[in-house]
């Protein structure tokens, strides 16, 4: 498997690009910014982008969406609570981040369901709390998770929005991500936390929102 995390643009979000070498299918997870840059990764290790997937519909992720699939034709995928929240972006957050709105979802996904890049297979995960249909992306063969705005190194996705919830994030840690092996690395949505990457066990021993030393809302 080609796997790449890099940070994108000026607000600390992680793109990742993953690829089947064998096949040369490959999908950008939450394409926030820099598209020239991801495009250019992903033709330098022959790999074709044919997805983007939208680990939830925040500005700040999916402010690429519209470049990346202009220049490369790929579909928007993203979890079928989350879809109408693509065309729903406000004005005000589009000026605020100068970004373009996103073209709306080619596929929808749901809870449970199989995603593959060519032969390499991610469990989809809903774990609603920061948005309604956000996701995370697990992947059992490689003992990794795409934890998006749900789950942080050393924190959590915050839950002051409108349709957030503190107890339903906190659900979903504790249900969809916490049930993972200990040893499982998890890859967040932002760069936040005191390295870019973590593991469950690690987490589950030292974040202090899921060891209850921290009980406010998340703040990132």
């Amino acid at each position: 498997m080609f796997f790449r995390q890099i940070e994108v643009g000026y607000h600390s979000v992680f793109a990742y690009l993953i690829g089947d070498p064998d096949t040369g299918d490959a999908v950008v997870v939450d394409p926030a910014d820099d598209v020239d840059e991801l495009i250019y990764l992903a033709k330098k290790n022959h790999l074709e982008i044919k997805y983007i997937l939208n680990t939830h519909g925040h500005v700040d992720h999916v402010m690429g969406n519209a470049e990346m699939k202009e220049k490369t034709g790929a579909r928007i995928i993203i979890h079928e609570d989350e879809a109408d929240y693509l065309q729903k972006i406000g004005e005000f957050w589009l000026r605020m981040f100068n970004a373009r709105k996103s073209p709306p979802a080619d596929e929808l996904l749901k809870d449970g369901e199989t995603f593959r890049i060519g032969r390499i297979e991610w469990k989809v995960l809903h774990t609603p709390g920061h948005t309604p249909g956000s996701i995370c992306l697990y992947n059992q063969s490689y003992g990794m998770c795409l934890t998006g705005d749900t789950l942080f190194v050393g924190s959590v996705g915050r839950t002051d929005g409108p349709k957030a919830s503190w107890p339903q994030l906190l659900n979903s840690i504790k249900t969809k991500l916490l049930v993972l092996p200990d040893d499982t690395e998890i890859f967040p949505g932002h760069n936040y936390g005191i390295s870019p990457t973590s593991t469950i066990g690690h987490e589950r021993i030292t974040n202090p929102f899921i060891t209850g030393s921290v009980s406010a809302d998340g703040f990132f």
